[in-house]
């Protein structure tokens, strides 16, 4: 959920020392001690088979006495296409943690964080952000998990369930935005091994460790700079450059947490901010998580990603994008079945920097909402503001190009008055691909965006765009306020007629489930769709839902045969569940209920992993 700042920091410090190339990573190299007391750069190859046994057994640890970490090299199981991105850094000033210039930078970050910008508006004081169930918990090893209602359906056994969301590492100096924490992964893998003539179920919670993780980890706290309120000051920017300028960490090395989403394609499974590089992970078979390092693509992915590719069910293909907040704004390209990327398709049709976090596409084109937010950095550091801004005079617009295309020529705008959404739930050809349909929740409260999320009514809507004369028709269908909606993955980019969203309570909590039909309704007028719902105890709010299949590969299968997952918290108890309900009961009935080893905090996006693709991960 983070906007890309990334380019921009790194055209502001320069980088002592370019990344590696391919042939310097399979190069063989003889660990050495390091002058830095910071975290070891990972060597990786591509040729070894076990991590586990190839990791310094202080890389993951807390910071050591000693002032020597040796550079460590490991060899991994690569993606194919893929490589994972190795800095090897030297920086010009090294810098011991009990140095007077570090306590000089911390001081002074203390002193900004506690005297500067005061009072903090509650979107990110801390204090406010990280109550209740936002708060952060503890990594949690697997951890086997009592199945308290039902039973696990078939199709879940030896897959998991893995959900992103943000965890901060330290409690924060100063401002703290929901969007900024650390990404942890909440995963419960459903083992095929019986107990009691039952599938066991397996939870586990582990960081994503990022470069800011194991830099902040090593400090032992927080270093780099929070993305979506780290800059709100001039003051605050000029302790971080001190910090980039000493050595204390490297912005082209990533400063994303990671917190936004999972995805799998291209036989790997990767966790994602859109402002940085996709970090690879894998679920092992005892259902542990482990980080296997940043990716970019044998060199190929030069910056970003968003943290929402579309992966074709049919193809294989991934299709993503990246936004800047310089030139080109906004840069559309994809990823073959084999996980190659393909060249970058730049869209120099955009005269500012807006804010892209999400597309959608169907069998013939990639859909892009260009809404009423745009990047803002100037604002953040000059008035404190959200690194986001809100521009109520600009017109929102659809961006329609070929998704084949090979540069933006083709790429036509239609204007959309007062459509502005974060996410798309579905787009589809219709007229032999002289018109397209998206459906996708409007934000009806755009200026609340990042500030008062509570204040937030999104309006689920399906607009169709008739390519050959322009018009533009939009249809209402729902009132309900409804975010984090997802399809049967079966059918992304082809005509659906299922939707299952979240239901706010406000948001950012969600209150329950609900199912509509969104083909039931007339083309014409405002109709409500919600055929199904299931609405939580009181006390109690989940999270996203996600579809699972019962017969993925049966091509006669039902669009609606099948399962909807989520975490579900209970705040009066502080329980945790894992719920697995019937999507084709009219009260989404719960057929399986796990209770969880630890309490799971909200948090973003998630997936379900089959067994045969968890192997071909390992």
């Amino acid at each position: 959920m983070n906007p890309l700042f990334c380019s921009f920091l790194a055209c502001t410090f320069p980088h002592p020392n370019p990344l590696l190339s391919s042939s310097s990573l399979l190069r063989s190299t003889t660990p050495t001690p390091s002058s830095s007391t910071y975290p070891p750069f990972l060597r990786i190859s591509a040729n070894t088979k076990n991590v586990k046994e190839k990791l310094h057994p202080t890389f993951y640890a807390t910071p050591a006495a000693t002032s020597e970490f040796p550079e460590i090299e490991i060899e991994i199981p690569r993606p194919p296409g893929a490589r994972m991105v190795v800095t090897e850094k030297k920086r010009p000033v090294p810098v011991l943690p009990s140095s007077p210039l570090v306590t000089i930078l911390n001081s002074l970050d203390d002193f900004i964080n506690n005297f500067i910008g005061l009072p903090l508006p509650p979107s990110i004081d801390p204090n406010h952000v990280l109550s209740g169930n936002f708060a952060p918990v503890d990594e949690l090893p697997p951890t086997e998990c009592e199945v308290i209602e039902g039973s696990l359906p078939r199709c879940l056994h030896g897959g998991a369930y893995i959900r992103n969301g943000p965890n901060p590492q330290f409690y924060p100096r100063g401002p703290y935005h929901l969007f900024d924490g650390d990404g942890m992964l909440h995963s419960i893998r459903i083992s095929q091994s019986q107990s009691h003539g039952r599938p066991v179920p397996v939870f586990c919670s582990r960081y994503v460790k990022t470069y800011k993780y194991i830099i902040e980890k090593r400090a032992g706290c927080p270093v780099i700079p929070n993305l979506f309120s780290g800059f709100r000051c001039l003051a605050g920017c000029a302790v971080a450059i001190a910090r980039v300028l000493t050595g204390q960490f490297d912005p082209l090395n990533g400063i994303s947490v990671a917190n936004t989403s999972v995805a799998f394609f291209s036989g790997h499974l990767y966790a994602l901010a859109e402002s940085d590089l996709p970090y690879s992970v894998r679920v092992t078979a005892d259902g542990d998580i482990e980080t296997l390092g940043r990716c970019d693509f044998d060199g190929n992915l030069s910056a970003s990603m968003t943290a929402h590719p579309k992966i074709d069910p049919n193809t294989g293909e991934a299709f993503a994008f990246r936004y800047s907040p310089v030139r080109p704004f906004l840069t559309y390209f994809r990823f073959d079945a084999q996980g190659k990327k393909q060249p970058d398709v730049p869209i120099s049709s955009l005269s500012r920097p807006s804010f892209f976090h999400d597309f959608a596409i169907s069998e013939r084109y990639a859909i892009f909402p260009d809404i009423q937010l745009w990047m803002n950095p100037v604002e953040m550091v000059m008035r404190g503001g959200s690194p986001v801004g809100t521009d109520p005079t600009k017109v929102p617009r659809v961006g329609i190009i070929p998704r084949y295309a090979k540069d933006e020529s083709e790429m036509r705008w239609f204007q959309v008055p007062g459509f502005n959404i974060l996410h798309t739930i579905n787009a589809w050809d219709e007229d032999d691909g002289d018109a397209i349909v998206m459906v996708a929740p409007n934000m009806l409260s755009i200026e609340h965006a990042f500030e008062r999320m509570d204040l937030i009514h999104n309006s689920l809507e399906k607009v169709r765009i008739d390519l050959k004369t322009g018009t533009v028709t939009r249809q209402r269908l729902s009132q309900w306020n409804l975010e984090f909606s997802v399809i049967n993955p079966g059918y992304l980019g082809k005509k659906n007629r299922y939707v299952y969203s979240a239901v706010g309570a406000p948001f950012p909590k969600i209150s329950g489930i609900v199912k509509l039909d969104i083909l039931s309704a007339s083309s014409t007028t405002d109709q409500e769709c919600i055929v199904a719902k299931r609405m939580y105890e009181p006390g109690c709010y989940g999270g996203e839902p996600f579809f699972v299949a019962k017969e993925p590969e049966n091509p006669e299968a039902e669009e609606d045969d099948g399962y909807v997952l989520s975490y579900v918290h209970d705040e009066q108890s502080g329980e945790s569940r894992f719920l697995v309900m019937d999507a084709q009961s009219p009260d989404l009935h719960i057929v399986a209920a796990v209770k969880l080893p630890a309490r799971v905090p909200y948090g973003f996006h998630g997936l379900f992993v089959r067994q045969c693709d968890l192997k071909m991960d390992s």
